[in-house]
């Protein structure tokens, strides 16, 4: 039987992807899009500011 803590984890790290799901794919879309070097480089700042538990990834 699954431990709650783990159970809450697990939710948790939902509530994050749906909040941030529409910035991360934008932010992914604007990478592709930008032509110059730095301007992707702040770009992928705005993604890596963003929880690591939003990742679609960290989810089981």
């Amino acid at each position: 039987m699954v431990r709650k803590s783990l159970i809450q984890r697990e939710r948790k790290r939902q509530k994050l992807e749906h909040k941030y799901h529409l910035i991360r794919r934008s932010s992914k879309k604007e990478i592709s899009k930008v032509p110059s070097l730095s301007d992707k480089w702040e770009i992928h700042g705005k993604l890596q500011s963003s929880p690591r538990n939003s990742a679609p990834t960290r989810l089981h």
